[in-house]
């Protein structure tokens, strides 16, 4: 089985010379130096609008078109004419749901997830524009020990599903909770019963913002119709890619591009404005360098490697917040405390009862002592903090220390340190 030799991923990220410990990755990644020299590389060598006939402007145009090849790959979609860029995650599914009101129906049905609001308030926002109906599916306790030990089950998804069911937003890994959804198995499900129930015509989309820098995306196994991922929490730099099925292009999606423009039945059609060409030039550094990671040169090792590397970090964290101690100190995981691969090494927690602390004043410690980065809050997942039971001060949170494979055991021993000096 692959392994990663830590101290060449870490030399591919000029940030982490400075020994500071970057431990707050689910709101965004460091930057690897390839992307870094691509953008810089754009900007002093083909700085120019696309489309024209001159060499630079060819050059620019070729650059840019290159970021597709990359975005397709990391999607596994079946063309380069289903992927695209976007400023934001939360931009373009804002864009996905403006292209597919024309195709919304009074009383049809959305399937949302209660994470990331960039996922849920687009589709809320068309629901209310077409008077459309929501639902909601939303993670229940897992354990009788503590009530913030929540996941989402897919036995609960489905009692969801009626013949009017036009769409299901799900997410594939939440960023606060650090679990996998097991998407495939969620889809097929849900496809089933929506097939048993008559609804005509459903699409899936599946927000892998939390997941891309984990785990291998594959829409097409998962047969999903959208997707989103942002770059700059996959190494690169600030931006975003989407999946939209051919399918989808064909028969559900209208033009918010210019008006005069022809842009046929391709992702143009969700971009009113060009994307960031130098960024997404610099997106095609990210795929190079998830390669590299292994000998293999493919990223289903490259993958595996980092989920077998992010085990070793996830241990230390969950093996002090779930001992014996930190519980009756108060500690309580928010999500599950498995170590295996069903999660991933984003890990939050809240310290309530007798000698509750709040979330902020935890993080505050950590900034005081200096050296760490992690956050606190409700990281736009707002609704899933809201409706935690016991119910906790939303703008307060939770603590959430967020780890990728480019972070150390020795990191994870230092931020232990730290906890359980603040929390003594």
């Amino acid at each position: 089985m692959a392994t990663l030799d830590i101290e060449e991923v870490r030399a591919c990220f000029p940030s982490l010379e400075s020994g500071y410990i970057y431990a707050d990755n689910a709101g965004g990644s460091q930057t690897a130096q390839g992307v870094i020299d691509r953008i810089v590389d754009y900007l002093t060598n083909t700085n120019v609008q696309l489309g024209a006939d001159y060499f630079v402007g060819m050059l620019s145009t070729q650059r840019v078109a290159e970021g597709s090849f990359s975005a397709a790959e990391l999607f596994n979609a079946g063309s380069i004419d289903e992927v695209g860029f976007g400023p934001s995650s939360t931009m373009i599914f804002e864009n996905i749901a403006r292209a597919l009101e024309n195709d919304i129906r009074p009383g049809d049905e959305f399937i949302i997830t209660d994470e990331h609001e960039a996922n849920n308030g687009p589709w809320k926002r068309l629901a209310t524009r077409c008077n459309a109906v929501v639902k909601y599916w939303r993670p229940t306790p897992v354990s009788a020990d503590n009530p913030y030990s929540v996941a989402y089950k897919v036995e609960e998804l489905l009692p969801l599903v009626s013949s009017r069911t036009r769409l299901a937003a799900i997410t594939a890994c939440s960023n606060i909770l650090g679990s996998l959804v097991p998407v495939e198995e969620a889809v097929k499900a849900l496809r089933q019963r929506a097939k048993e129930k008559g609804a005509k015509k459903i699409e899936v989309s599946v927000d892998c913002v939390a997941y891309a820098p984990h785990r291998k995306i594959d829409v097409q196994q998962w047969d999903i119709d959208y997707c989103v991922f942002a770059l700059y929490k996959v190494y690169g730099a600030h931006n975003a890619a989407h999946y939209v099925r051919s399918a989808a292009l064909q028969g559900s999606l209208t033009s918010i591009a210019h008006h005069f423009l022809d842009v046929g039945n391709k992702p143009y059609k969700l971009q009113p404005g060009g994307p960031g060409y130098e960024l997404v030039y610099g997106a095609t550094a990210v795929v190079p360098y998830l390669k590299s990671l292994t000998q293999e040169d493919d990223l289903t090792a490259s993958f595996d490697a980092i989920a077998n590397h992010e085990q070793t970090l996830l241990a230390p964290l969950l093996l002090f917040l779930t001992d014996a101690k930190q519980v009756a100190r108060g500690v309580r995981v928010v999500g599950t405390s498995k170590i295996d691969l069903s999660r991933v090494p984003t890990v939050s927690f809240v310290v309530v009862g007798q000698n509750a602390m709040k979330s902020k004043d935890i993080v505050g410690a950590f900034d005081k002592k200096g050296g760490i980065g992690i956050r606190y809050g409700h990281f736009y997942a707002y609704s899933l903090i809201d409706n935690l039971r016991p119910k906790l001060d939303v703008d307060d949170g939770v603590v959430r220390i967020s780890l990728v494979h480019y972070n150390t055991v020795e990191e994870v021993e230092k931020i232990v340190d730290v906890l359980r000096e603040v929390l003594a």
